[in-house]
């Protein structure tokens, strides 16, 4: 369907029309699973400024993007679990972001074009055991464990669907936040990134032949419970409508991640084996 492009959208138009009223189904009384599990998620951390001011940061942060993956085993979908798993993680974290659906490939793409390498947007859920990721010598140097702290069961919620293209004709202006437990933590919006969409876009098609169904995921702004934790160097500043993370992650936490112009992904914290 991603691959097919605009003559995909076309057909799938076309059958929606002719639908008759009996083989239509009423959202809220539909099961949703991800609207897609790419087998690759490439993904920048440290690209809103307002994050990097509140957390340790590394010698490259914000100089250039930070580069990671997950895969389709991180995926789960809208009101699926995100697992606590204590013996991964006692600092589990969320992160709203703006996700890029590939729709046409390409290698080496100019950043002029790279939109039109854009299938649609979704939000992804950039789940992270800090406690695995942030590391720190004995000199004071801060780096990052970018496997182990970020891909793990659980640890991409994506959905609630994907949006076309054509109906957000700007990516770098989309207000996004989190919620827990109905506390606003994130605040942001998508003009605040260092590395928009398209330089995004230019940068992962330097080291991949981009396909369709591949996802690029463009980091969080500020308000992570990271920034609240000075054992790991947070430095919490004041978001407008925003509360002050008290702690991590728990069992039972709802978590809400929103992106105007696309919608809300909620999921529930729950339990793992101990």
């Amino acid at each position: 369907m991603i691959a097919a492009g605009d003559s995909g959208l076309a057909l799938a138009r076309e059958l929606i029309a002719a639908a008759p009223p009996e083989a239509r189904l009423a959202l809220a009384d539909t099961p949703r699973d991800a609207p897609l599990r790419p087998s690759t998620i490439l993904c920048t951390g440290s690209n809103y400024r307002e994050h990097n001011a509140e957390k340790a940061n590394t010698p490259l942060s914000a100089k250039e993007p930070e580069f990671f993956v997950k895969t389709a085993d991180c995926v789960v979908g809208p009101d699926e679990p995100i697992i606590h798993d204590p013996r991964l993680t006692s600092k589990l974290d969320c992160e709203t972001e703006l996700a890029v659906v590939i729709g046409k490939p390409g290698r080496h793409i100019p950043v002029e074009s790279a939109l039109d390498h854009v299938f649609g947007y979704t939000v992804v859920n950039d789940v992270t055991a800090r406690d695995r990721q942030v590391r720190t010598s004995p000199e004071g140097v801060t780096w990052y464990e970018l496997g182990r702290g970020k891909a793990f069961d659980t640890s991409a919620p994506l959905g609630p669907w994907i949006v076309t293209r054509d109906d957000i004709p700007d990516p770098q202006a989309l207000a996004l936040g989190t919620r827990i437990n109905g506390e606003t933590r994130q605040a942001g919006n998508t003009a605040s990134m260092i590395w928009t969409c398209a330089e995004l876009i230019h940068f992962f098609s330097t080291n991949f032949t981009l396909k369709p169904g591949i996802v690029i995921i463009t980091g969080t702004p500020a308000g992570t419970a990271w920034s609240a934790d000075p054992e790991l160097g947070g430095r919490w500043r004041p978001v407008p409508g925003c509360v002050k993370p008290s702690r991590y992650c728990l069992p039972g936490d709802v978590v809400e991640s929103e992106i105007d112009g696309i919608g809300v992904l909620r999921n529930r914290i729950e339990a793992g084996p101990t």
